[in-house]
């Protein structure tokens, strides 16, 4: 048997070992030792002297000194203290109440802490069990289809493996050499998407056929609103917002109140003030966000850029250009900007206007439950994309985050902080390790030839960029059937990555996509992981075949979403590009 030809029958053993259930880790090591020790083999040497065992001591230094996967344990750390700290129950409640009147509003509530959760856990088996425990039985006692119920838990959970930070945008980054910075941006439009893509099915879904999502009793939709509020409504006025108001500077008619036997006190006026401020603090801080970054950001960069040209004494810049670049943005900018600020005005005052005690309570829950989360999320995002730290310092910000924030709920105690280390410790080993397996098998089959080989013949078929890309999408696909993500990305992604320089496929287009293609691994039967996570904690009457039936329609969304990230690629390309050029 040639050497090619060896190595092609290594690819193909390697899935039937993976499929009969070996360690994917050990196996790739072993099946690359094995055929490098043939490869290298030297009749005249003695065996203890084959080139294999150094190359295995050099392919498992160079994965220890990769300082990409520095940052794998400290994300792994943040998701698992925050699943261990129980900090998902009020947020699901709180959402629950704000979507009660959406049609299938259990079903959108859970699609949404699911993303949301996923984001700040990146753990995928984590979110589907939680959510599994806290919102199927919920579904299914309020009527709903079990196929609805089954399907949203598992698509929802798997989004955390895609929008960032995510771990396996990181082993993506480490396995292709790209940016994990650039690979963050670019996934993050298409995470939402996709999620965006999911939540219109299931809303269009209960539309068509109310039957599956049955509207909830009216005791399930009851805000719990305190007494006092409606008592200060009376007070004051009909709407809550102006009631506080003028509490807060005639507090006479407050402080006859009496909630729980005692008076109304100052502090619990101006608490709920506070409260009632947070959508319109959202709207302002978002909108300063923008004009900062975009008038004083931009224009400062940009003056810096000229006067560094011009201290150089470089008379390759016009002036019309040098001019260009200090005045700032388009006059169009401040247009939609301006429009843009005025519209939300007008929401906001119709907001304030309506506000009853009832929306008061429900944006106290949000803000209690999903705030503290989304702030420590969103800082942990913004500070890498914006360049302020590297992947694996906001890691560390996040873990660090996480624990404050378990620590003030009081939900993490010695022995869940032990099995969060533990469970990180056991995590980052799998992973590491398969770096380890995937570096000794990737260069062993190079060495053969199957590489090359497999080069020559995909260049044979004379393909047009777009049809590789079906091709190599369509492969990855199929593979995700009987195969993990962990597997795909460290033993077949590789196959493909030199290719691309070929057909003129940008990397981080072509990975996003394998991100997004790769939430039907978590989907797609026999090894739908996402399915059996949900069945461990489903009730018994609950098959297998029908949470694999509620699966099915997801995996036509993610080949939906595919196509249309193909046809607008600045979908992905266009965050990244703003913000670090190229």
């Amino acid at each position: 048997m040639s050497d090619p030809a060896l190595g092609l029958s290594m690819l193909g053993l390697i899935v039937v070992v993976i499929i009969l259930g070996f360690p994917t880790a050990f196996t790739l090591m072993g099946l690359g030792m094995l055929f490098g020790y043939a490869a290298f083999y030297d009749p005249s040497q003695a065996w203890y002297t084959n080139k294999i065992f150094d190359l295995m001591v050099q392919r498992t230094y160079g994965a220890m000194t990769n300082d990409v996967l520095i940052s794998i344990p400290l994300f792994v750390l943040m998701g698992y203290v925050m699943e261990r700290g129980a900090l998902v129950d009020k947020m699901f409640y709180s959402v629950q109440l704000a979507f009660r009147n959406v049609p299938a509003a259990l079903a959108v509530a859970t699609l949404l802490v699911c993303t949301f959760w996923g984001i700040a856990s990146g753990l995928v088996g984590a979110v589907v069990v939680l959510m599994g425990v806290i919102a199927f039985n919920p579904m299914l006692k309020a009527g709903y289809d079990v196929r609805l119920a089954a399907g949203v838990i598992t698509a929802g959970g798997t989004l955390g493996i895609l929008i960032p930070p995510s771990v396996m945008i990181i082993v993506y980054a480490a396995v292709a050499g790209q940016s994990v910075v650039k690979l963050y941006a670019a996934a993050m439009f298409p995470g939402f998407f996709l999620a965006l893509l999911y939540l219109l099915y299931i809303v269009g879904w209960a539309l068509l056929n109310p039957r599956i999502a049955p509207k909830l009793p009216a005791e399930n939709t009851q805000v719990p609103v305190p007494e006092w509020t409606e008592a200060l409504c009376g007070a004051y006025g009909k709407r809550i917002f102006p009631a506080l108001f003028q509490a807060l500077f005639a507090p006479a008619k407050a402080r006859r109140i009496v909630s729980d036997g005692k008076p109304v006190g100052y502090g619990d006026i101006l608490r709920a003030f506070a409260y009632a401020l947070v959508p319109l603090t959202i709207v302002a801080v978002t909108l300063a966000v923008v004009w900062w970054y975009v008038v004083i950001h931009q224009q400062s960069g940009a003056a810096e850029a000229v006067t560094a040209v011009e201290q150089l004494g470089s008379p390759d810049l016009p002036p019309d250009e040098a001019s260009d670049a200090s005045n700032g943005p388009a006059p169009a900018f401040y247009w939609w900007f301006g429009a843009i600020a005025l519209g939300f005005a007008a929401l906001m005052v119709r907001y304030y206007r309506r506000m009853s005690p009832e929306r008061l309570e429900i944006i106290r829950l949000l803000t209690d439950s999903v705030a503290p989360l989304g702030f420590l999320t969103a800082i942990v995002l913004a500070v890498i994309l914006f360049g302020i730290t590297t992947a694996t310092e906001s890691a560390a910000v996040g873990a660090a985050g996480a624990f404050l924030l378990a620590f003030h709920a009081r939900t993490l105690n010695w022995k869940r902080t032990k099995e969060a280390v533990f469970l990180t410790a056991k995590t980052t080993s799998m992973v590491c390790w398969l770096f380890v397996g995937s570096a000794i098998f990737s260069a062993v089959f190079a060495l053969l030839g199957g590489q090359a080989l497999l080069e020559s013949w995909v260049l044979s078929l004379n393909l047009s960029p777009l049809q590789f890309m079906i091709l190599s999408q369509a492969i990855i696909f199929i593979l995700g059937w009987p195969l993990e993500w962990t597997e795909i990305l460290v033993i077949f992604v590789p196959i493909f990555l030199p290719l691309l320089k070929h057909f003129s496929i940008d990397p981080i287009l072509w990975g996003v996509l394998v991100f997004v293609n790769l939430q039907a691994a978590f989907l797609s039967p026999p090894v739908a992981m996402s399915a059996f996570y949900l069945k461990g904690v489903a009730p018994s009457h609950v098959t297998i075949n029908q949470i694999f039936a509620g699966m099915m329609p997801y995996m036509l969304i993610v080949i939906l979403c595919m196509v249309l990230l193909y046809l607008w690629p600045g979908l992905t390309l266009w965050l990244p590009q703003y913000l670090y050029g190229g």
